[in-house]
């Protein structure tokens, strides 16, 4: 990650939410389809080694994604994510979480609501994520999970994507 990019991550157990907000030194409009199309998603989502299969992604009110993490060994965990509302390059917010092959929801594990905020800052874009959590205990779990490591690893995967991309 380019040091010079805004990078805030914050977690507040009293709401139940992780607050991410990352700068990218890319368009508006490149960074809205890095996080919307299938294609650009599974060359970033996720933290090497592994990587993001999408299985399908109907990116529409209604819509979701379901996709599959996919590890070094060819296991994967799948998850979806079902959209709830989308403003063309400026939000969208999806419910998402665990899920078997057919898209059926794990509720043994944390569910969130993430809300997506999309902002032209010159020639850069900034993304504004809002994680909310059913319970203490599900962000507690996500955590424990390794969500900050991943995460920040899967956006500092866009940069390079977006910096090919740019050229």
């Amino acid at each position: 990650m380019n040091s010079h990019l805004l990078f805030d991550f914050v977690v507040n157990k009293e709401n139940n939410t992780i607050h991410v907000i990352r700068e990218f030194d890319a368009p508006l409009e490149l960074v809205w389809k890095a996080w919307t199309t299938s294609e650009l998603l599974d060359q970033w989502w996720g933290p090497q080694p592994w990587r993001a299969e999408t299985k399908t992604m109907d990116f529409r009110e209604g819509g979701f994604w379901h996709y599959a993490m996919v590890g070094p060994e060819g296991e994967k965990h799948w998850a979806k994510a079902n959209f709830i509302t989308i403003e063309t390059e400026k939000n969208f917010s999806q419910r998402d979480g665990f899920c078997d092959e057919n898209g059926t929801m794990n509720t043994g594990f944390p569910q969130n609501l993430a809300e997506n905020r999309f902002t032209a800052k010159g020639d850069k874009a900034q993304v504004d994520i809002l994680l909310t959590f059913d319970t203490l205990a599900d962000l507690e779990t996500t955590i424990a999970m390794g969500f900050k490591e991943g995460f920040t690893m899967g956006l500092n995967q866009l940069d390079g994507l977006l910096a090919k991309l740019k050229k």
